[in-house]
């Protein structure tokens, strides 16, 4: 069994607690491919696996934790738009249209495409579904591994 992480303050501090071996030798770091990526390049870092559902085209020699014997595994960063709940639909119609329209332009595309993210332009129907499963499934893990706030 591998020992726990020690808590660090942030995702940035990560490969820097990694590389100057504030994480036990044997532990693993966690973090999005951002940060760990020129670390990985230069031999610093072995990346063993990536959370996400597909192999990454920054790493594809890197297999997914799914290939590795876990299926259905997925974490990975995302991020959206929200507003307050009593903001019009009017309002968040032209704001979704506008944030989908976004996403599929070329700027974004490449731009994301530098940390091997996808940008998605869900409608806000799709991402407050998205939300309450995300929601779901952390929930049962928060449980199993009887994780509390401190």
């Amino acid at each position: 069994m591998l020992p726990p992480l020690p808590p660090l303050p942030s995702v940035e501090l990560a490969p820097s607690a990694t590389l100057g071996a504030d994480v036990p030798s044997g532990a693993a770091a966690a973090a999005g491919a951002p940060p760990l990526l020129p670390h990985i390049k230069s031999g610093k870092l072995r990346a063993i696996a990536v959370g996400t559902p597909q192999r990454i085209a920054a790493l594809p020699d890197v297999p997914t934790v799914a290939e590795q014997g876990y299926p259905g595994f997925e974490t990975s960063q995302w991020y959206g738009l929200m507003v307050p709940a009593k903001t019009p639909d009017a309002i968040v119609k032209r704001l979704a249209d506008a944030a989908a329209q976004s996403a599929k332009s070329s700027a974004v595309i490449e731009r994301f495409a530098q940390d091997n993210a996808v940008a998605v332009g869900s409608t806000p129907a799709e991402f407050v579904s998205y939300i309450k499963k995300e929601q779901a499934r952390w929930k049962g893990v928060v449980e199993t591994a009887r994780i509390r706030a401190e």
